[in-house]
């Protein structure tokens, strides 16, 4: 069983930046496609980026296109959030899928195995 702990979340103010991370205890994410997610209260759970496995391949939802940059090394997963609004407060997740078919591209939702606790984001003045 793959244990995914996100971490970097905090309070920021409008407009500032924060980077989330994402790590696996006691294993690495090598052979793991990534994707991170949000929900905030009261909504449904929102995918916000994908990395494949090795990084060919990322994907990003509208909201956080151009704001939001995910990265990879082989053992840490990385989302650096940008030009933060408060509407970006959420819990953040992050997500893995492992298979052969995920070195060119990213898991679909359904394909995500394991998943995070989350961290906490707040984007307040």
């Amino acid at each position: 069983q793959l244990h995914l702990v996100e971490s970097g979340g905090g309070l920021v103010q409008p407009g500032g930046s924060l980077r989330l991370s994402c790590a696996a205890s006691g294993s690495t994410l090598d052979y793991y496609a990534i994707g991170w997610f949000r929900q905030a209260p009261g909504k449904e759970r929102e995918a916000l980026s994908c990395i494949s496995i090795r990084g060919l391949s990322t994907n990003y939802a509208g909201p956080v296109k151009g704001r939001f940059t995910i990265s990879r090394d082989s053992a840490t997963v990385y989302l650096q959030m940008n030009s933060l609004k408060p509407e970006d407060t959420a819990v953040y997740f992050c997500a893995a899928a492992s298979g052969m078919q995920l070195f060119r591209r990213c898991a679909t939702v359904n394909e995500y195995e394991h998943w995070g606790q989350g961290t906490q984001v707040t984007v307040s003045s």
